[in-house]
């Protein structure tokens, strides 16, 4: 069984919809990051840096419990596992390749860019045009890279078209006031179009409404979600 520690925010999106597409026995078990849930001691003995998603695999190598923590290595672990979404064997180093350029790239760049726009004082200007637009670049880098493909590696689905779309997702946040986020990529507008309608989805997105998780943004939340920008002790 998969024990799978989320929060409704695009990496455990990524991990949501490969349980569902994969169709792995789990169980849910929220982590309120607004109350700071991710920061109490029985969750850090299973991610030590205090983040969702992670998972806690019961039935591992040799039987024994494993845990996992980090949306891609969370994804890799899955693949592998179940012998799924890992495309053809020569696609591998490409593989690897546009799962880190997500989560290096792609992923912290967008979720920069969320920050600065929502959450983030006004007046860092500097900091909103900077992350906005390495965003945008990313976006760019993906977007050329699909002209004539259906899937961002080799002939089929794969856990980078899952990694991607839980990002790709948050577009609308990601490029703030824009009515159409996707429209100046074109290609990945269709290709999220499509991965987008897959019934797996559907269900991964359900996951997200399956907990009253905290939504007020008042003090509590934002030493909770932001404690490096507190006093250590106060």
């Amino acid at each position: 069984m998969i024990q799978f520690f989320f929060h409704p925010t695009p990496n455990p999106a990524k991990i949501a919809l490969f349980l569902e597409e994969s169709g792995l026995p789990y169980e849910l078990k929220p982590v309120d990051t607004s109350k700071g849930e991710q920061h109490s001691p029985e969750f850090r003995a299973i991610n030590p840096n205090g983040k969702v998603p992670a998972i806690v695999d019961t039935d591992g190598s040799e039987g024994k419990e494993v845990v996992v923590f980090d949306s891609t290595a969370i994804l890799l672990y899955l693949a592998e596992k179940s012998g799924q979404f890992l495309g053809a064997a020569e696609d591998r180093p490409q593989l690897l390749s546009w799962l880190m350029f997500v989560a290096t790239g792609l992923g912290p760049f967008s979720g920069q860019a969320v920050h600065f726009q929502f959450a983030a004082p006004e007046g860092l200007d500097y900091a909103v045009n900077r992350y906005r637009r390495e965003a945008d670049r990313h976006y760019q880098v993906l977007n050329d890279h699909m002209r004539g493909r259906r899937y961002v590696v080799g002939d089929s689905y794969t856990i980078v078209d899952m990694s991607a779309w839980g990002w790709l997702d948050r577009a609308s946040r990601v490029f703030k006031g824009s009515q159409d986020p996707l429209g100046p990529f074109p290609e990945l507008k269709r290709w999220f179009a499509e991965i987008d309608a897959r019934p797996a989805v559907a269900r991964a997105r359900v996951v997200n409404m399956s907990h009253a998780f905290k939504t007020v943004n008042d003090e509590e939340t934002k030493r909770a979600l932001f404690p490096s920008n507190f006093p250590k002790f106060a």
